[in-house]
């Protein structure tokens, strides 16, 4: 809900939101909520406040909200800044140990603590993590030798458990340890890694911020988004070719939170102003739930 909007509400329709919102905030109060935040939510300013203020607005009502980031095109402007060539093996990029360090440097110290930043300005009690710290996250190398690109072992929840129950919003970077002990590090697919922190902790709820509006039945026509989809009904998506492409993954991901013990999933438009709100506190929700 942009601010023109906003102003230009009634008295009567402002009473309808809030009365629209009131059981879902009961709904959803000590809960946990995972959040994967990326795409185009992630590059442009004015939607990244949008999605700080929805978070501390979800901490402050008494909702438990981890943040888990990615930052693809921040580390790819790095890389080309630095004069880094990339190497790719099919299609996918392959992550030397001078690549890792930028990785790592992108992803914890600068895009983390903007995160972070951004939410203490807007009156959020934030604190900024990555898989490294407290063992959060263990990894091994992808069957696919793509160098220092790994695939989560193990969640160890406890730091996360800590801050939830004092009510801070942890942001987590997805960067983990290496399972033998050697103090090596690898870059974790943010998806994946959220995935997997939202079954450690048992949450109630799996959101993926995007850049697609969600699933569509015709790529190129909004007004077909499937906005339910039951779990055995994704084989048949996919081999029709509804589910392909770049939705696979996202898709996958959903699954492996469900088959965790996470009771709703969702993909959810980024691109959309306040869209987290709009899912957690509406009736007609926005994007598309894999349940």
């Amino acid at each position: 809900m942009n601010k023109e909007i906003i102003e230009n509400l009634t008295k009567e329709q402002w009473s309808e939101v809030l009365i629209e919102a009131l059981p879902y905030f009961k709904q959803w109060v000590g809960k946990v909520v995972v959040v994967k935040y990326g795409g185009n939510a992630m590059l442009n300013e004015e939607l990244k406040e949008a999605v700080m203020e929805d978070i501390v607005l979800l901490n402050t009502i008494g909702i438990k909200v981890v943040l888990v980031h990615g930052g693809g095109p921040e580390i790819n402007n790095m890389l080309d800044r630095v004069g880094k060539e990339s190497k790719f093996v099919d299609g996918l990029r392959y992550t030397d140990a001078e690549t890792m360090e930028i990785v790592q440097m992108v992803l914890t110290g600068k895009l983390n603590k903007e995160i972070v930043g951004i939410l203490l300005q807007k009156g959020g009690r934030a604190v900024g993590l990555s898989g490294v710290d407290s063992g959060l996250l263990r990894a091994v190398k992808t069957e696919k030798d793509l160098g220092f690109v790994g695939e989560v072992t193990h969640v160890n929840p406890e730091i996360l458990s800590s801050l939830l129950a004092e009510d801070f919003i942890p942001v987590v970077s997805t960067v983990a340890l290496g399972e033998q002990g050697d103090n090596s590090r690898y870059n974790i697919n943010a998806d994946t890694a959220a995935a997997k922190i939202a079954v450690a902790l048992r949450a109630e709820k799996f959101v993926q911020l995007t850049n697609v509006p969600g699933v569509l039945r015709d790529v190129n026509d909004p007004s077909t988004l499937i906005k339910r989809i039951e779990k055995t009904a994704i084989g048949s998506l996919k081999a029709t070719g509804i589910i392909s492409s770049g939705m696979i993954p996202k898709i996958d991901c959903c699954l492996t939170a469900l088959e965790g013990g996470v009771p709703r999933t969702h993909i959810i438009d980024g691109r959309v102003p306040h869209s987290l709100l709009i899912e957690m506190f509406s009736d007609r929700g926005i994007g598309t739930m894999i349940y």
